[in-house]
């Protein structure tokens, strides 16, 4: 008797689980068909789309680049910047050399990310002047380095870093930590 029971439960619960998606959507309901959502073809650079409505309101222009904050290493000392801005120093031995013009070209590209946590960038590409910068730091061929608003020298890269790397590496100190928490994040 109970092995009859068991199969008949079996049998029902089967059943069941093959209905069930149709008894959950109403019975004999088809599925809604699908939804087609249209993209509009992206524009071409340097063109801009046809719009044959009304004349569309123009959209605010975003405020000028921020001016990355670049000085000869010749024209300032480490003094002069102690608890305002933290100088990235970059040293090499001529202004040509291939890791200096890469580096100033990494620092380009982001200057609001290094202007947020008050850099200011020093070349130094003449190893005869024999800078207060070089004095104090001495570099070997290509360097960069990146100190504290106190002078501290944070990191010293035999290659160039870009302006996330750096300014991670400016993020992790306490000064930079108490600054965000006294600002609110930024």
């Amino acid at each position: 008797m109970i092995r009859f029971l068991l199969g008949k439960l079996t049998g029902l619960a089967l059943v069941l689980m093959s209905c069930g998606p149709v008894l959950a959507m109403g019975g004999s309901t088809p599925p809604p068909d699908s939804i087609t959502v249209e993209r509009a073809a992206p524009a071409r650079p340097g063109t801009t789309p046809r719009d044959d409505s009304a004349a569309a309101p123009v959209a605010p222009q975003p405020p000028a680049a921020e001016q990355l904050d670049i000085r000869a290493a010749t024209d300032i000392t480490p003094e002069a910047l102690l608890f305002e801005r933290r100088p990235v120093v970059v040293f090499a031995d001529t202004p040509a050399d291939a890791a200096f013009a890469t580096q100033m070209e990494l620092l380009q590209r982001d200057p609001a990310a290094l202007e947020r946590r008050r850099v200011t960038v020093i070349t130094d590409t003449d190893p005869a002047a024999q800078s207060p910068w070089r004095q104090k730091l001495r570099p070997r061929g290509f360097s960069l380095m990146v100190l504290d608003l106190d002078g501290t020298v944070i990191d010293r890269k035999p290659s160039p870093w870009d302006s996330r790397e750096i300014g991670r590496a400016i993020d992790k100190t306490p000064v930079r930590r108490g600054e965000t928490r006294a600002h609110g994040g930024r």
